[in-house]
């Protein structure tokens, strides 16, 4: 499998596409400077108790207060607290390597027991804000690297279940034993297999590190104040993702390209190479194919081949997915073979689909029905196959007699796509375009009107089709302007604009039409 990583950064927002085999399975999206991201710990002010949700509503500085069940303060809450007191106390603060722990917390309890409102708690994001929910909290908090999770107030060396060999862990646990101090367990990940005792010793050490950076904070932060953020989504991807299956991770900003080449050097130092800086004058997704693939985003039907395709509903309580042979025909006694085949091809593109609009929940998913035992049964061992590639928790269970099935998966993030249909950008719903003379004319009255402003260069960005209309010719459109208003006049075609949408930019990407 060949794998790349294309990364488009805009003032306000960086675009991560994974492609595999130059096909999009992953599409990640990440707000400049946002926060609130999975991973992010905060100092929180606790706002309100609901004694009949078992739960609180905690103040962390998101415009919606962020939601935390009791079942997620974790059994090591009251030792947490007492730490995080100490250090919000003038008096020498307690240090978790050296204190006794405090009695874990009953499975079964009362949050009103725990938490008062105006309690200062650190707490950790578990989910991000999605649609009117805030963020989901946990006091639980743990640190993620690339070889191991750091879980403090745990003694515990845990190794994943996708580490077979006996041998391997007993070496992982012995090498993570060695460097933890009291009071700090890890989780070590399925990548550590493949890495060296003395990357893991680091990873552990550097975690460990950043948790003392954490604590040091909350002396010096008011709640509600942010302790500590999680690495980039774009660093959090490479740290999770990259390994030898890779062969390029391209960046169209220099800035972004010397981050990514810095961290790939630290953690991976051979593969460095692999990341490349994009000068192209084509826009990056545009160059690499993946501005039409991220269009399928929005379509309410995917095409599959020879004629079958799927239909993709959402709604508020589950997302349904319908299979169709549409005009694909056999003969009579080959419909078990013709049904098997079209449901085999649409559980490939269903588990793309899922990690590509990031689907989570429930998923009901209708298949063209199967007589056969053997037909359903190997169905369902292939959508267990597809799906082991998926990092996120799912449970998939057969097929119904009715031909359903029944996936669950985890979301941690908002679904890249809520609703499949909207307003016309282009038209706004008139169904009426503007003629071309009139777009031309419109174009030219917002550069003379810059070029009165004093500006001498302007960077259109606009549709393909609206591009080469400018260029067309040897005294183009944009030649003349250029010679008229006296300024210097660059088109760089985006698949991403409307048809007759333009963007008036500077030579630093910045709208001249602000206001």
């Amino acid at each position: 499998m060949n794998r790349e990583l294309i990364i488009n950064v805009n003032p306000t927002e960086v675009s991560i596409a994974l492609c595999e085999d130059k096909v999009l399975v992953e599409l990640n999206k990440e707000q400049c400077q946002t926060g609130f991201s999975v991973g992010d710990i905060y100092l929180g002010r606790v706002r309100k108790i609901m004694p009949g949700l078992n739960a609180a509503f905690v103040n962390i500085g998101h415009e919606k207060d962020a939601f935390i069940h009791y079942l997620d303060l974790g059994a090591h809450f009251a030792s947490l607290t007492r730490v995080v007191d100490s250090r919000r106390a003038a008096k020498r603060p307690v240090r978790v390597e050296g204190m006794k722990l405090e009695p874990v917390l009953e499975r079964e309890g009362r949050l009103g027991d725990h938490l008062q409102v105006g309690q200062i708690v650190m707490v950790q994001i578990a989910k991000e804000a999605i649609s009117t929910k805030g963020p989901r909290l946990t006091a639980d908090i743990s640190l993620a690297g690339r070889n191991v999770v750091l879980v403090p107030f745990s003694n515990k060396v845990m190794v994943s279940t996708k580490i077979r060999s006996n041998a391997a862990k007993k070496r992982l646990r012995k090498v993570a034993q060695e460097v933890l101090p009291q009071n700090f367990g890890v989780i070590i990940r399925t990548a550590a297999a493949d890495a060296d005792d003395t990357d893991i010793k680091q990873d552990i050490l550097s975690l460990i590190e950043r948790w003392n950076k954490a604590l040091g904070e909350i002396r010096r932060s008011e709640a509600p104040a942010r302790l500590m953020s999680e690495m980039s989504r774009v660093n959090t991807i490479i740290r999770d993702s990259l390994n030898d299956t890779f062969s390029q991770i391209s960046v169209d900003d220099e800035t972004m390209y010397n981050e990514i080449k810095s961290y790939v050097q630290v953690i991976k130092p051979d593969m460095a190479r692999l990341v490349k800086l994009y000068k192209g004058k084509v826009p990056i997704f545009d160059n690499f194919d993946v501005a039409k693939q991220i269009k399928s985003l929005f379509a309410k039907y995917v095409s599959l081949r020879r004629g079958a395709y799927l239909i993709i509903e959402h709604t508020e309580a589950m997302h349904v997915i319908d299979v169709n042979s549409g005009n694909r025909t056999k003969a009579e006694d080959d419909q078990e073979q013709t049904a098997l085949e079209v449901n085999l091809a649409a559980a490939a593109e269903i588990a793309r689909q899922l990690r590509l609009r990031d689907m989570g929940g429930i998923v009901i998913v209708d298949f063209i029905d199967m007589r056969k035992a053997q037909s359903r049964q190997t169905l369902y061992q292939e959508m267990q196959k597809l799906m082991a590639t998926d990092k996120a928790k799912h449970t998939i269970l057969p097929l119904t007699k009715f031909g359903l099935m029944q996936i669950t998966r985890q979301r941690v993030r908002p679904i890249a796509v809520a609703e499949t249909s909207d307003v016309c950008p282009t038209c706004h719903g008139t169904g009426k375009v503007e003629p071309t003379i009139l777009l031309e004319k419109k174009i030219e009255g917002q550069i003379q009107r810059l070029a009165s402003e004093g500006c001498r260069y302007v960077h259109l960005r606009l549709s393909p089709y609206v591009a080469s209309y400018l260029r067309h010719g040897v005294w183009s459109l944009r030649m003349r302007w250029m010679c008229k208003y006296k300024l210097r006049i660059k088109l760089t075609s985006d698949q991403s604009v409307g048809m007759i949408d333009v963007n008036y930019l500077d030579k630093r990407g910045n709208s001249l039409l602000v206001g």
